[in-house]
């Protein structure tokens, strides 16, 4: 089969290779795929660069999530069988941008029937970690008005979507005109330009001075340190990630005065601690799914042939919306 390999760590249009490589196979407990389709994730790019939390061995294949077909399945697989379409997340070394790739039985779940291959395959680690953020790590309540950071990326397009199905009012921050419009799209009740907009006056002029509720960081640095500025009382920040690529470093006096919460929220934990939690999550997804709430807006659908460019861009942050890869 055709696989991108990463030999040695590096950016991605240089660290990834495509290449013939043997077909692999389903041990007890996994199945193995047709890859249908694959998104580009912002863990993908550190994965090339060696910045991701999980350092898989060399040479490996990225991918962090997929919607394929099961072609066979190891033994004492019980929940599924060959010709059921599925989405999860694949094992690393063996990731997601290769024709075929192998998951663990426990990391699989049915594709939503409503959602075609490209929109299955974006339903996992985005729509997951964001539903664990606003109903899980924190409570958002209707009403509430919910900031989202990147809101134009993998997480922050999630997020955006949930919130308006919870039934906040959500801001949503973007980079670019271009990202402005998708965030748009995706049902925003106010976007804003950083680029050239200051979002603190912005987001206390539409809540009437209030703040918001929830924020939600996947890029620290200067989005969190000016979010401390605009958070309401009993507000709660949750954080994501550091995609800006600086970790702040809070004054918990700060947190004190102003009476809010600054909460952590590491989705694959989950996959260790409780992985019950995970399926009842995609349960729930795939009833928003369904019910037409939610649905992966797919920006951009590329080739197989297009993962080194496609991952490079996304790194560069110069892409708008969700990049999927269909082989």
């Amino acid at each position: 089969m055709k696989a991108w390999r990463v030999h040695e760590l590096g950016e991605p249009r240089t660290a990834l290779h495509l290449e013939e490589v043997p077909d692999p196979t389903a041990g007890p407990g996994q199945v193995l795929v047709r890859v249908l389709a694959a998104p580009a994730n912002f863990p993908d790019v550190l994965l090339c660069r060696g910045q991701y939390q999980i350092k898989p061995p060399l040479p490996f294949t990225p991918g962090v999530e997929l919607c394929g077909e099961v072609v066979a399945v190891g033994d004492g697989v019980t929940r599924f069988a060959v010709g059921d379409r599925v989405i999860g997340n694949p094992n690393l070394p063996g990731g997601g941008f290769a024709e075929m790739a192998v998951m663990d039985e426990v990391n699989t779940f049915a594709a939503p029937p409503g959602l075609d291959d490209a929109e299955a395959s974006a339903l996992s680690i985005g729509y997951q970690t964001s539903w664990f953020a606003l109903h899980r790590r924190t409570q958002l309540k209707p009403g509430e008005t919910l900031l989202v950071h990147a809101a134009a990326g993998g997480v922050g397009s999630a997020a955006v979507q949930l919130g308006k199905a919870a039934g906040a009012k959500v801001i949503g921050v973007v980079g670019g005109a271009d990202k402005a419009d998708y965030c748009r799209r995706l049902g925003a009740d106010l976007v804003i330009d950083r680029h050239t907009e200051d979002f603190v006056p912005l987001v206390k002029e539409f809540t009437g001075g209030r703040g918001a509720d929830v924020v939600y960081d996947p890029v620290g640095g200067d989005a969190y340190a000016k979010s401390t500025k605009c958070i309401a009382f009993e507000g709660r920040i949750l954080i994501i990630g550091f995609a800006g690529g600086t970790i702040p470093t809070p004054g918990l006096n700060h947190g004190l005065i102003k009476n809010y919460s600054i909460i952590g929220l590491h989705w694959g934990l989950y996959k260790q601690y409780n992985q019950q939690a995970i399926a009842d999550c995609h349960e729930e997804l795939t009833r928003l799914a369904e019910s037409g709430a939610i649905k992966p807006l797919i920006s951009e659908r590329l080739s197989l042939a297009d993962v080194a460019d496609g991952i490079g861009r996304l790194g560069d942050g110069s892409t708008v919306g969700r990049l999927v890869f269909q082989p």
